[in-house]
């Protein structure tokens, strides 16, 4: 027999996972490349492709809060399944 929780169709647990490698890197990229470039004058990752692009050095700052903001989705999410 299978338990209700299982059949209960609240979400897929790969969604969930992504939410936490996509908010950790973002997170990662956005902070530690603001932080790289202020310290050391260089960027890396993601960042440093948009500064290539032209992008302002302001936006390290909102890719690192996108993934700040993920990663709370994330442990909210978690935080409702756990019940």
């Amino acid at each position: 027999m299978t338990s209700g929780r299982a059949v209960s169709g609240t979400g897929k647990p790969g969604g969930q996972t992504a939410l936490w490698i996509v908010g950790t890197l973002f997170f990662v990229q956005g902070f530690g490349s603001a932080l790289t470039e202020s310290v050391w004058g260089t960027s890396f990752g993601v960042a440093a492709l948009l500064r290539e692009a032209g992008v302002p050095a302001a936006s390290d700052w909102v890719v690192g809060a996108v993934g700040g903001v993920l990663l709370v989705w994330a442990g909210v999410r978690w935080g409702a399944r756990r019940g």
